[in-house]
């Protein structure tokens, strides 16, 4: 919404492109819907069924990709350039950060000074932003980016000082299949992170198996990456206020009961 809303008038006129999956695609969908602005997607042909349809409800034009073998920001360029589109990129744009800096925002003027923050870790959208606003509202909080295992081009990068590239990983948290860091989101977050945890799918499962059963939550594997990396640390935070970022309950049901009946015994508290 902050992004489309820092266009002009003539750019909202013409349309405007991304190139999104998951909620990230109904939110941009349903913001330019809510401003009368003409909105193309460029998403994953494998997204599910569910998101599809909720984006295409608000009103957006959707381009499918396949996100092992073609490129979607190059996809998003040219029909940008041949449509006179204006180009949102998903993470590594100042207003695209800004505006995810409003969930850490609100939950820290709840609850107060916390002593960690645990965001999940695709492109660093979600996680820049909310560091930026950690930073401002609870400058002692220490900030944990989390990532699937199988994609963990940001540990990388984090550890080595330099964006690392990496293919297209295969992992259950699809939101998360990002392939690098954006200039603007490694800037802030290796300046402003403690540290980038990765875990496996399996930990995930167990995760969204957890949320379900003990706090009756619907939450996907993307979303249970900040809660996983919280388990990670527990033996460390023990008597400690920590904030978990949780997002995406709007997960497709049959893949969410197929990966929540593949959970094995055992507990993860």
């Amino acid at each position: 919404m902050n992004a489309v809303l820092k266009l002009s008038d003539e750019e909202r006129n013409k349309g405007v492109i991304a190139f999104l999956s998951g909620n990230h695609a109904q939110a941009f969908a349903l913001s330019a819907k809510l401003l009368n602005v003409p909105a193309t997607i460029v998403m994953p042909e494998d997204a599910s069924t569910l998101k599809v349809a909720a984006t295409t409800g608000y009103g957006a034009h959707i381009t499918k990709y396949n996100r092992y073998t073609e490129d979607r920001d190059k996809i998003g360029r040219q029909l940008a350039a041949k449509h006179g589109f204006a180009l949102i990129p998903p993470y590594d744009h100042p207003d695209v950060i800004a505006g995810q800096s409003a969930s850490a925002k609100k939950l820290l003027e709840e609850v107060g000074q916390l002593d960690a923050l645990f965001v999940l870790l695709g492109g660093g959208g979600l996680l820049s932003g909310s560091t930026l606003a950690s930073r401002s509202l609870s400058p002692d909080c220490k900030i944990f980016g989390v990532e699937p295992e199988a994609g963990n081009d940001g540990q990388q990068s984090f550890r080595s000082g330099s964006v690392v590239h990496i293919d297209t990983p295969n992992t259950i948290a699809g939101e998360a299949q990002t392939q690098h860091l954006g200039e603007y989101t490694f800037a802030i977050i290796r300046e402003n992170v403690d540290d980038i945890l990765t875990v496996t799918d399996g930990k995930l499962i167990e995760c969204m198996h957890f949320l379900a059963e003990r706090m009756k939550l619907v939450v996907g594997p993307t979303a249970c990456l900040g809660h996983a990396g919280a388990v990670l640390k527990k033996k460390e935070l023990v008597g400690e206020k920590i904030g978990i970022r949780l997002s995406r309950g709007n997960v497709d049901m049959k893949k969410y009961a197929a990966l929540i009946a593949e959970k094995e015994g055992g507990s993860i508290i």
